[in-house]
């Protein structure tokens, strides 16, 4: 099992910066890929980014890229997502996801993410 644990999560206006936390414990040998997912009110959870735990090669959401950044210590069992040039339409609750390596990884499918954390609130202002 894999316990995650979001935290960054704030009210911030538009054009400003964010930086959210996963923290990963128990079996984090068993992750091979992290995964941010967003769900604002009234929509369904969608893909924001995705890294492969063991090159660190992120893939982004097009609505993200360039404003946003996925790092990850291995050694800190932690992902981090630099949120840069906020707008209003990244307003959120996001969820961090970890996925097992089951043969083939799955980084913008929500339903091929084993563990998911509690969510951190994320609400940009115009």
């Amino acid at each position: 099992q894999v316990q995650l644990v979001e935290s960054g999560g704030d009210l911030v206006q538009a054009g400003g910066s964010l930086r959210l936390s996963c923290a990963a414990s128990g079996r984090t040998d068993s992750i091979y890929a992290m995964g941010w997912f967003r769900q604002a009110p009234g929509k369904e959870r969608e893909f924001v980014a995705a890294i492969n735990w063991a090159t660190g090669i992120a893939t982004y959401q097009d609505s993200v890229k360039g404003r946003f950044t996925f790092s990850r210590s291995s050694a800190a069992n932690a992902g981090s997502l630099k949120m840069n040039s906020l707008k209003p339409e990244d307003t959120a609750v996001y969820y961090c996801a970890a996925q097992k390596d089951n043969g083939v990884v799955y980084f913008r499918r929500d339903d091929k993410y084993d563990y998911w954390g509690q969510g951190t609130q994320v609400t940009v202002s115009s």
